[in-house]
């Protein structure tokens, strides 16, 4: 033999040694007997095992959680039958140029999903305006599973507020819109929705905080801890009585291109909802206040041109002629302490209470003039021109937009983000110049072929254009592309006398 097979065998010899003890020692931790190593016997034994059958407590000693868990899931079967899951589908549409600046249309097909909450018998169901936003398809998913179709009777792009109609024979089971003035901070609240395309989802929680803004649009909502996620949009926040005090609208997310909830969400008051509601199925719109003034924010040089030492409110610099502001009394360099007996904290949020107050309420004004306080009332009437949106313009400016009649908004950050550039037409005035050629829901892409970024940019390029000028803009009417041409405002003025 030789050496080289001797030192073999005696390391194969060594290594079968040692594995035989190994497998020896586990045997003896193990418990099993230590010839089940030797023979390679390892088969599974059985365990005694010996499991509870008491709870560590009885419901009796527990009464009050006992009848709360009751109470919660009675509250929940009530409720989840009115809440509903909502699918969109759609087309998104972009102008794009080629090098030789020819425009095309890029289409894509898009889907979304939200939630919704039934209000009337008739099948009436309240969802956010951003759910089905550009969407032309509405598919309504009820609590037993089926599926209807639904259109969209009426919108408010300012609360986030839309109104469909289930296409399906009713009655249904609607759910109360509460009062939501009487809501308190710290009262359990419960968020009903289909979060991540989950059906009937429950969270529960508290009112966090009331009147929070998380946007110069959205102001004055509640905040809550009840659980919300992208899904829950337009579903319902609801109280111990399974009365509506909210509709859920959105959540803070510092990941904004993976949002989560973060125990932080906002919800729509159920008073404004109710408002809006009213007016989309009495004029298929929500009518939007104007009060006629112009407002510039306070700052450190305001406040010391014109003596005044307090750091909100909203100074009037202009005062449109026959307006109801100016029949309340309102004057240039008076200060707008208070709106319907709310701090005025900057223009932006008094522009957003006047137009969220029915039209043809008097509402009181609290003015700061010359040193005094002041007390004057005034009355809200119905928004027909852009002014109230685009506040920033001037008298001679207001004038020319009611005179061709057009009022748009900007696309809202949801809508951006999938792809939407332009300004929506929000309205068109009957009398104005621009009704043979404008519609309402018209996509304004471009004016005089130069982009429109926001509602802003539109106004500024569309008045210094028509002011001089036959002026072409660039829309998507129906999914199509069109240029329609309207006349200058000089050729459309009175003969002089």
């Amino acid at each position: 033999m030789t050496s080289s097979l001797r030192r073999f065998l005696s390391l194969l010899l060594v290594g079968v040694t040692a594995y035989a003890l190994v497998s020896a020692l586990r045997s003896w931790r193990s418990g099993r007997p230590i010839t089940d190593a030797l023979t390679g016997d390892e088969q599974f034994r059985p365990e005694k095992f010996t499991l509870s059958e008491k709870a560590p407590l009885d419901l009796g000693d527990m009464d009050i959680l006992s009848r709360l868990n009751d109470e919660y899931a009675t509250l929940t079967q009530a409720v989840v039958p009115s809440v509903v899951s909502i699918d969109t589908a759609g087309v998104r549409e972009q102008l794009l140029r080629d090098p030789w600046g020819r425009a095309h249309m890029q289409r894509e097909m898009t889907q979304g999903q939200g939630s919704g909450v039934i209000v009337t018998e008739e099948g009436h169901v309240v969802t956010n305006q951003h759910v089905i936003s550009g969407q032309n398809q509405i598919q309504v998913t009820l609590h037993g599973g089926k599926s209807y179709p639904a259109v969209l009777i009426g919108e408010d792009r300012l609360l986030d507020i839309a109104v469909l109609k289930i296409n399906a024979p009713g009655p249904f089971a609607p759910l109360k819109l509460g009062d939501s003035s009487q809501v308190k901070v710290g009262q359990i609240v419960f968020a009903v929705g289909n979060p991540f395309g989950l059906s009937e989802t429950v969270t529960q929680g508290i009112i966090s905080a009331k009147e929070r803004s998380i946007s110069d649009q959205q102001r004055d909502l509640f905040q809550t801890d009840a659980a919300i996620n992208p899904g829950n949009s337009g579903g319902p926040l609801v109280n111990l009585q399974g009365e509506i005090v909210g509709i859920n609208v959105a959540i803070y997310s510092p990941d904004k291109a993976n949002p989560g909830f973060q125990g932080v969400g906002f919800s729509i008051p159920s008073n404004e909802v109710r408002e809006s509601l009213r007016q989309i199925l009495e004029k298929g719109r929500r009518v939007h206040g104007f009060l006629g003034v112009k407002l510039y924010p306070i700052n450190e040089r305001v406040k010391q041109s014109i003596g005044f030492d307090q750091d909100q409110g909203g100074l009037v610099i202009e005062v449109v002629e026959g307006s109801p502001a100016a029949q309340a009394g309102l004057k240039q360099g008076d200060v707008i302490l208070e709106f319907n007996n709310k701090a005025v904290q900057s223009p932006i949020q008094m522009i957003n209470m006047v137009q969220r107050t029915p039209v043809g309420n008097e509402v009181p004004l609290k003015v700061w003039r010359d040193g005094q306080i002041l007390t004057l009332s005034t009355s809200v009437v119905e928004n027909l021109s852009s002014q109230s949106q685009n506040p920033a313009q001037g008298s001679t400016t207001a004038q020319l937009i009611r005179k061709y009649g057009i009022a748009v908004r900007s696309f809202t950050d949801m809508e951006a983000s999938r792809g939407l550039s332009g300004v929506v037409v929000t309205d068109v005035d009957p009398r104005g110049l621009a009704a043979e050629v404008i519609q309402e829901n018209d996509v304004i892409l471009a004016v005089n072929q130069q982009q429109v970024g926001n509602a802003e940019d539109f106004y500024q390029q569309f008045i210094n254009s028509v002011a001089r000028q036959a002026t072409q803009l660039t829309l998507i009417r129906e999914r199509r592309a069109i240029v329609v041409t309207l006349e200058p405002s000089q050729q459309h003025a009175p003969p002089e006398k």
